[in-house]
């Protein structure tokens, strides 16, 4: 899943940056409200994790832009502002949960997954025959039997299959499944993409992803 962190405290921000990426997200960071619609213009975003005290532009502003439109992505209002009527406000301006500071990141975390299956719910199962993949669980399954998959193969899987016949460029790829700051190339989808293929072929589906040369890699519909 690909988080935006809009959060001026740079402790905070940093800490809920590396803990959701030990967890196996990848994760943007941003500093002000500026930032914010910047970062938002430029990726596809799961969920945003949104503070509203923000300078240069503040959150209020920030929540109305993202939510215009269709596509747009989760929000979660995490903020000091504990009153009903905040609230109200921001669930009213399209925010999806509102949680206050100070909070306990187990719960965060647990927001943040409600909020992304909220969009998953749409299409809750994806499947390619005997393969299985659950958004809502984060699980891929091939004839029952859970697949021991990382978080960037499952997310690889999840995206190839939601978006099944279409070939998918390892550039668009690397966008999805890591951060703007990650110091990887996007070669490092070709090595997800080996190592998936493995665990798919000892599971008993080892041509399930097909190579375009010179495009990118499909699950043929």
């Amino acid at each position: 899943m690909r988080l935006l962190i809009v959060e001026d405290s740079p402790a905070l921000g940093h800490d809920l940056r590396v803990a959701l990426v030990r967890d196996g997200h990848a994760v943007d960071l941003a500093v002000d409200g500026a930032q914010a619609l910047a970062f938002a213009a430029a990726y596809a975003y799961d969920v945003l994790v949104l503070d509203l005290m923000l300078p240069k532009v503040d959150g209020w502003a920030v929540l109305q832009r993202v939510k215009q439109g269709e596509g747009s992505p989760g929000v979660l209002v995490l903020s000091a502002r504990d009153q009903v009527a905040d609230r109200v406000e921001a669930l009213n301006l399209g925010a999806d949960d509102y949680l206050v500071k100070p909070f306990a990141y187990d719960e965060l975390l647990a927001r943040i997954l409600a909020v992304s299956r909220r969009g998953a719910s749409l299409a809750p199962l994806l499947r390619a025959g005997a393969l299985e993949v659950d958004p809502r669980a984060r699980l891929a399954r091939i004839d029952g039997k859970v697949l021991a998959l990382t978080p960037k193969e499952y997310a690889l899987l999840e995206a190839l299959l939601g978006q099944r016949g279409t070939v998918l460029a390892r550039g668009a790829l690397f966008e999805r499944l890591y951060d703007a700051r990650s110091d990887a190339s996007d070669k490092v989808i070709e090595v997800l993409v080996s190592t998936l293929r493995a665990k798919l072929a000892r599971a008993g589906m080892p041509e399930l992803i097909e190579t375009r040369r010179g495009f990118g890699y499909v699950i043929p519909a």
